[in-house]
């Protein structure tokens, strides 16, 4: 499927695209989900005394991926995706090498920003190139099968960051994190062909940027999507910055961390195959919809069991466990048919559009989550009041969508 602003390049074959494309993508997942197991010995070795900043961790590097994406859309519509997917990829490379060696929490913040700044430019820049080729409907089937591969990779994750522990120590996960870098540059560079043709680049002038941000901001269906997406990932980020504390302290569940997350992103994914599946027959809104309303029952009946006590003990953490797998389940559902709604009229400002609403969606979910995530009280109360609050705005606002 073509339209006027696409580049007829020649395509990968669809396995390889949705392969690369989902290793780029999962470059941000996996450098939040690898870290979950380090939290305990990071808090351990550098603050003892407030264990709870830890997970700053986690919301500095969604704090420079955030920021990231201001910059990287609009890099790409000027220089091509290619180009500027590699200069994210190095700043992320370098950021890594630097966190390694790390002394204090405030040094490694500081690296976790400017490795969130580089991310940022494959995720974002990855959205941009998947819309120079597809549009509307395929684009979001395209970026189910981008997501349940994204999913399934990461899931991986704390698996992978416990056994890199085991073996060199919580530093050592930044060398994986240099490895994946170097792995996707090659693979980019030498098979991905550039999907942005000189012809209908957009140079870095500040007019030019100006009018495209207007354009953006002033479409009422972009808008809405940017806020829903906030929405959507302030809940999944407030879930991830507790999960460790709530998986070790609240539920006993320290030691196989890393196998029932794995298991619990794996159960996700069976939404992200559905989706796949009727997306095109039942549309973007109709389901991205439904998955919320899904949320706010699950939430609602979840945070019942918290307040009143009612389940015995042996079903807290099975209570727990679901919840969690409808949380990453919804964000599977909704965040590319999301994408894809708020992209479907604007491909020839693509990498503009995908930059600003990841941008707000990153940082407005940080305000989100970070608040949530500390006010951590050695239950699931705050995660749980965040979702069934997130999702309810969420839903309203879907009402008001066009599909």
């Amino acid at each position: 499927m073509t339209d006027s602003t696409l580049n007829p390049v020649r395509r990968l074959p669809l396995p390889e695209f949705i392969g690369l494309m989902a290793i780029l993508f999962a470059t941000i997942a996996f450098s939040i989900d690898a870290m979950l197991p380090a939290l305990p010995e990071i808090a351990a070795e550098l603050v003892p005394d407030d264990v709870n900043s830890a997970q700053l961790v986690l919301t500095s590097f969604m704090m420079g991926m955030g920021i990231g994406t201001l910059f990287a859309g609009p890099i790409s519509d000027a220089l091509g995706r290619k180009l500027t997917i590699s200069l994210g990829l190095l700043i992320y490379i370098a950021a890594a090498f630097g966190a390694h060696y790390a002394s204090s929490l405030e040094s490694l913040l500081v690296l976790r920003v400017l490795q969130g700044l580089g991310a940022a430019s494959p995720r974002i820049v990855g959205l941009a190139l998947v819309r120079d080729l597809y549009q509307g409907r395929e684009m979001a089937r395209i970026s189910s099968f981008v997501m349940m591969v994204f999913i399934m990779v990461p899931a991986l994750a704390p698996a992978a960051g416990q056994l890199i522990i085991n073996i060199g120590g919580w530093r050592a996960i930044f060398l994986a994190f240099i490895a994946l870098g170097l792995f996707n540059l090659t693979w980019l560079n030498l098979r991905q062909a550039e999907t942005l043709a000189p012809p209908a680049r957009r140079p870095l002038a500040f007019g030019t940027l100006i009018a495209g941000a207007r354009e953006v901001l002033s479409d009422r269906q972009v808008m809405i999507c940017m806020v829903v997406m906030t929405l959507g990932f302030g809940q999944m980020f407030a879930l991830l910055a507790s999960a460790q504390q709530l998986f070790g302290e609240t539920y006993h569940q320290g030691d196989r961390f890393p196998v029932l997350f794995a298991a619990m992103a794996l159960l996700a994914s069976v939404g992200t195959i559905l989706n796949m599946r009727y997306v095109v027959q039942l549309g973007m809104r109709r389901i991205a919809k439904a998955a919320y309303m899904m949320q706010i029952v699950s939430a609602a009946l979840f945070l019942t069991t918290l307040l009143t006590g009612i389940l015995p003990e042996p079903l807290r953490f099975p209570a727990f466990f679901l919840w969690a797998v409808s949380v990453f389940a919804m964000a599977g559902v909704t965040f590319g048919n999301l994408n894809a709604l708020a992209m479907q009229r604007m491909g020839h400002i693509a990498g503009m559009t995908a930059s600003i609403v990841s941008a707000f969606s990153t940082l407005g979910a940080i305000l989100i989550a970070a608040p949530v995530g500390l006010m951590f009280n050695g239950t699931a109360i705050p995660v749980a009041s965040a979702a069934l609050i997130c999702s309810s705005v969420a839903w309203l606002l879907m009402r008001q969508l066009e599909d």
